[in-house]
């Protein structure tokens, strides 16, 4: 027996409108699931035209869309909906409706223009429970680029201390996190998993592209590394370019002409440091030597591997810029064992002024990079990204530390 339009009056519903295939039929107007068919906002990129799907089957078009207070909960457009018409992630419409500036102003109109369209309406109460932080910050160190490069690493461990402190000192907590493998999205994913209110990461490593698409998608986020024009996530790094300038003219100026270099340079952090190093050979007319070119990891066993290599198939370097300290000590102990001596016979320059630098044998000549302003900078952008505020990347002055191994 067919059922009859339930009043507006009535309480309850009838028993079939929990029955997908009558409650379509059975339901008030406002609550009646309508095609709708909307062009897409005026104004915006014909990519984001073109990638919008406006024809759905949820009840904000016609008479829902003029009294959204009217529809059932389940019946209500959903965030994910938004989402989907926008081709952007939930994050990014949570953000987008709440005014955060971490969104672009376009994009935030656009969004905007689209739940209205729905019907959409923001959850007060939901709202407050996504606005509440879970005061834990991911820290990640990608590693894609060197396998066996441990968390053990001096560099690392300094740098993780530093980051340790002071989040502690601000009431976070500190999650870590080393990934060894490109996966799609895995910044996105790794901030969802740990419900973290934010990620440091530590290095670029290959993942440049990656990092650029979660600061797109609107993550808060904080990188250490060096800046790449036209990037989108927030950096704070050192002035590699300086640095390994400051390096080998130290070299020069002490006499030294045939000066190798150790170090991939095509990791986003080594290469102003190369292009540094190249400049100061040619501001002096010294050759650049492709033998005296050796891309170590920041290893030690890599670096002492290939200072050996270098060694046999050419004449020895009378100095040598070692783009870590890690790599420093590695080609050190390499040196020595082939029978030269540090710094009489080959001079070396290292980079970072790691703890240990002052204590190698010999003392370690080194470009400082300022860590514990670094995780001091880190940390305030991204506490200022997640409080919705803008801030602008950071690239810190280095100097030379001279010891005796130069």
């Amino acid at each position: 027996m067919p059922c009859i339009t339930p009043h507006r009056h009535r309480a309850n519903p009838p028993q079939c409108l929990s029955k997908p295939l009558f409650a379509d039929r059975c339901a008030p107007a406002w609550h009646r699931q309508m095609p709708c068919k909307r062009p897409p906002p005026q104004g915006l990129p014909d990519t984001w035209r073109a990638r919008t799907d406006y024809t759905l089957a949820f009840p904000q078009c016609g008479a829902m869309a003029k009294h959204p207070e009217r529809a059932t909960p389940a019946a209500r457009p959903q965030m994910a909906d938004i989402a989907r018409m926008a081709g952007v992630s939930e994050s990014t419409v949570s953000r987008a409706l709440a005014g955060s500036p971490v969104v672009a102003e376009r994009t935030r109109a656009y969004i905007k223009q689209i739940a209205a369209d729905a019907g959409y309406q923001v959850d007060p109460v939901a709202r407050s429970l996504r606005a509440k932080r879970s005061n834990t910050v991911s820290v990640a160190v990608p590693m894609m680029h060197a396998l066996d490069q441990p968390l053990s690493d001096p560099f690392l461990m300094t740098m993780l201390a530093l980051l340790a402190e002071e989040l502690t000192g601000r009431g976070y907590s500190m999650l870590l996190s080393k990934l060894n493998r490109h996966q799609d999205g895995w910044v996105e994913q790794l901030a969802r998993g740990s419900r973290s209110d934010g990620v440091i990461v530590l290095g670029q490593s290959s993942e440049h592209a990656a990092l650029d698409a979660a600061a797109r998608d609107g993550l808060p986020m904080a990188v250490w590394g060096s800046r790449i024009d036209g990037q989108s996530y927030i950096s704070v790094g050192s002035d590699n370019f300086q640095g390994g300038a400051l390096a080998t003219e130290h070299l020069i100026a002490s006499g030294r002409r045939r000066i190798a270099f150790l170090g991939d340079d095509q990791l986003p952090e080594v290469a102003p440091r190369f292009a540094g190093y190249r400049q100061a050979l040619e501001q002096h007319g010294l050759e650049f030597d492709t033998r005296l070119h050796a891309r170590s990891h920041f290893l030690s066993e890599d670096a002492y591997r290939l200072t050996r290599a270098m060694l046999k198939k050419t004449d020895a370097p009378d100095g040598l810029f070692a783009a870590s300290d890690v790599i420093a000590v590695g080609a050190i102990r390499a040196l020595v064992e082939a029978g030269h001596r540090v710094p009489q016979d080959i001079s070396l320059v290292g980079f970072d002024d790691i703890p240990l630098a002052a204590y190698s044998q010999p003392p370690l000549t080194t470009v400082q990079q300022d860590l514990g302003l670094a995780a001091r900078l880190l940390v305030d952008r991204l506490l200022a990204l997640i409080a919705g505020e803008a801030v602008d990347s950071v690239e810190m002055p280095v100097k030379l530390v001279v010891r005796e191994s130069a």
